[in-house]
């Protein structure tokens, strides 16, 4: 229980319906639509699509989704991967005859096709109650009326904005500006789009004007996109891994996310005593910080599209993890591996929803960088993702850009459960922090004995890019610590991350969480 005489929040709690996300209309929006009759899936498909209008910077229809689904009365759970492919005419050998060790970050070449429209439509007809225009109603109408920008969303849109290029400035800019706090941002040119996709289906985005808007706007820019690339775009079905923490099973989406990297640092660890550590502490800090450097070493080597990693199985055995505990070193930090050569971001949005009949829904939707790649289609002012990014350039590697591929992606939606039955949908946001996000929220619980939201405010800290980040939420004395444990300390700028959970209690009893580090909420009725 939390101190009531200090700042925080309590635990949302309701017995029908509930949404956590991190914009508090969004949330409102996917209650809607349970109390009207819409199912999980029908919900985090409104809440989703909305958030792009109410946190752009973040997430948008130019973005990729995932989905894990636990259906109602079952203990499975079904994975949607929704992430898009490079165009058929992606040339690795070329970017680097021109030079480049990386892809740029605000170049088409960096811009995969959407495919979140895709699993959005393959959702709802597979799984949805209310149909594809119900869910998007609520987006169309705000992108048309407006929505005052909320305070995290103008700080995060600010810090972005020289990102935006040519027609996309005219898009998310106000008087050339980022938007205040309380300003009203509209979208719509959006609006028409979605209000196409309500009435004809996923053929509205990825055929004819709208998919020829956003294949010449690629093309001017540089791209190899073709309407083909477009037409052939489809989410895939598959199925979750998962491992268990000291009595917890963590779910995750399989490759090309980094679900697995979450699973490997479980694993490593498991090798310590984090249950003797102060939860808040330098200690529990460092052996994290350690094994996130290793895991994540693991996760740059392995993980790419699913048709080219070959060594899941080991990176998520035990003995690996072992042997990668034993590197550990308690009094002091190691120097950090090989950095990537393809880029990680920090801007995403997740989105669960659980409804009356207990359908569990667990979403992530994201452009990649704030803004992606700061490129939009002229007619329709669609922000192109910049996930291409997530390729590296490195001739023979798993991950190396080709045709067709999809990237390693950081954004992973995940489930919470034991004795093999999924109990708590839940995501952290916050780009490459997420496996690690994962972890400590897993490890909050299951070590401390953390409710879900007091599990969420907790302070964080990322071993990330050769040195330490450490919130403010953590005393002085545990960064004088950890500095001589031979970390090089930062405080980022940002908060590192942003989580959503919601608790399904075996008294029908449903218990929501949200982040204070956002602007968002847990809903329920």
């Amino acid at each position: 229980m939390r101190d009531y005489h200090l700042p925080g929040r309590s635990p949302v709690l309701a017995m029908n319906g509930m949404c956590a996300t991190s914009h508090p209309l969004a949330a409102k929006v996917a209650i809607q639509i349970l109390e009207s009759g819409g199912n999980a899936v029908d919900a985090a498909i409104a809440g989703a699509v909305l958030l792009g209008i109410c946190e752009p910077q973040m997430t948008g229809i130019g973005g990729d989704a995932f989905a894990l689904v636990q259906l109602p009365g079952e203990d499975r759970i079904l994975a949607l991967n929704g992430s898009g492919r490079a165009p058929a005419a992606f040339d690795a050998a070329r970017l680097r005859d021109e030079g480049h060790t990386e892809i740029p970050l605000t170049s088409a070449h960096a811009v995969t096709v959407p495919g979140a429209i895709d699993a959005f439509c393959t959702l709802s007809e597979r799984y949805g109650r209310a149909g594809l225009a119900t869910s998007l109603a609520p987006a169309v109408h705000y992108a048309e009326a407006g929505i005052p920008v909320a305070p995290r969303t103008a700080f995060d849109w600010a810090l972005a904005t020289e990102t935006l290029q040519g027609s996309a400035r005219d898009a998310f800019l106000i008087g050339g500006t980022a938007p205040r706090p309380g300003q009203i941002f509209r979208a719509p040119r959006q609006a028409e789009v979605l209000r196409q996709i309500a009435q004809d289906g996923r053929a509205a985005f990825y055929e004819g004007e709208i998919a020829e808007d956003m294949v010449a706007a690629l093309n001017a820019a540089g791209g190899m996109h073709t309407l083909e690339d477009f037409a052939t775009a489809a989410s895939t079905w598959t199925d979750p891994i998962s491992g268990t923490y000291k009595g917890a099973d963590l779910t995750e989406h399989p490759p090309n996310g980094q679900g697995a990297t979450a699973l490997l640092l479980l694993n490593i660890l498991k090798q310590f005593d984090i249950t003797s550590m102060d939860p808040l502490g330098a200690e529990r800090v460092h052996i994290e910080a350690e094994a996130t450097k290793l895991a994540y070493d693991a996760r740059n080597r392995l993980i790419a599209d699913p048709d080219h990693t070959a060594r899941l199985a080991h990176m998520l055995a035990q003995d690996t993890a072992e042997r990668l505990a034993a590197l550990i070193d308690p009094a002091r930090a190691m120097a950090d591996p090989a950095p990537l050569s393809e880029a990680v971001h920090k801007d995403t949005i997740y989105i669960t929803v659980v409804d009356r009949d207990r359908m569990a829904v667990s979403l992530i939707y994201s452009i990649f960088h704030s803004f992606g790649s700061g490129i939009a289609s002229e007619k329709y002012g669609i922000l192109f993702q910049n996930r291409g990014a997530g390729f590296t350039l490195a001739e023979g590697h798993p991950n190396e850009a080709g045709p067709g591929k999809r990237p390693m992606h950081t954004i992973i939606p995940a489930f919470l459960g034991g004795e093999g039955r999924p109990t708590m949908p839940f995501g952290v946001m916050g780009g490459a922090y997420q496996s690690t996000g994962h972890a400590r929220f897993v490890s909050n619980i299951a070590d401390f004995g953390m409710d879900p939201q007091t599990a969420i405010d907790a302070p964080r800290a990322f071993a990330d890019a050769g040195s330490l980040k450490v919130e403010r939420g953590y005393p002085d004395t545990v960064r004088a610590e950890l500095t001589d444990l031979g970390h090089k300390i930062e405080i980022p700028e940002v908060a590192i991350g942003g989580a959503q959970a919601i608790a399904i209690h075996g008294d029908g009893v449903l218990e929501g969480a949200s982040d204070p580090r956002k602007d968002g909420c847990a809903l329920g009725y």
